[in-house]
């Protein structure tokens, strides 16, 4: 087994996992994993990847104390990005449709259905309310790479920058510029205590220091 085949096969294991709590069949399953390892392995992806979700699931996994419906935060990481256009506003709509359909042909009940699409749309602005205990773990998930040691965050903006090389120089540094200092701006980033504990002064430094080669790029050019 090489190193590219363990991650797929931990990621497979968890996949069905969480669908035998509904009793889906497992050949059904496996196709389903199939189309979801498809989608998350367009070459015009970067950063959200088989990697990102297996790290999210990870954070959840951390998390999941603070759960109220585990398996339906589970389905949301795999489906939140399963539409991925950098061109596009409506991804989270088009991943909550995606998931719609996949998990009703799967035979997942309604109501898990409908919570795991609430939990895909609550990623389009990362806001959660105050009792929305599934959304924000969800959200504190996808967030974490915020938060990670220098070198991964550095990795991590690469990749974004090369999921945005469409976008010119200048354009890109305006617009990421925005994204960061809108979540500095927060009264705090992270929704769990655990996560506003152990996570919230890295992300912080990360976003500043972003923000600073951001503008030392933005004065060279001047």
């Amino acid at each position: 087994m090489n190193f590219t085949q363990k991650p797929i096969i931990s990621l497979l294991s968890s996949w069905q996992h969480t669908l035998q709590l509904f009793g889906v069949d497992q050949v059904a399953a496996k196709k389903a994993f199939t189309h979801l390892t498809e989608a998350y392995s367009n070459p015009n992806r970067h950063y959200h990847t088989l990697k990102h979700i297996a790290y999210v699931l990870s954070t959840i996994e951390t998390l999941q104390a603070y759960t109220q419906d585990l398996a339906a935060i589970q389905l949301a990481a795999w489906f939140h990005d399963v539409v991925y256009d950098t061109q596009a506003k409506d991804n989270e709509e088009k991943s909550a449709n995606y998931a719609c359909e996949l998990l009703s042909n799967l035979g997942i009940p309604a109501s898990t259905i409908a919570h795991v699409t609430h939990l895909i749309l609550s990623t389009k602005y990362h806001q959660a309310v105050v009792d929305d205990y599934d959304s924000q773990v969800l959200l504190d998930a996808d967030l974490a790479i915020l938060a990670a040691n220098p070198v991964y965050y550095r990795e991590y903006v690469q990749a974004i920058r090369q999921e945005y090389a469409w976008v010119s120089e200048v354009e890109y540094i305006t617009g990421r510029r925005q994204v960061l200092e809108r979540f500095l701006q927060r009264s705090q980033i992270y929704f769990t205590d655990f996560m506003f504990e152990v996570a919230e002064q890295f992300a912080r430094a990360n976003l500043k220091a972003e923000i600073y080669i951001l503008d030392n790029w933005e004065s060279q050019r001047k």
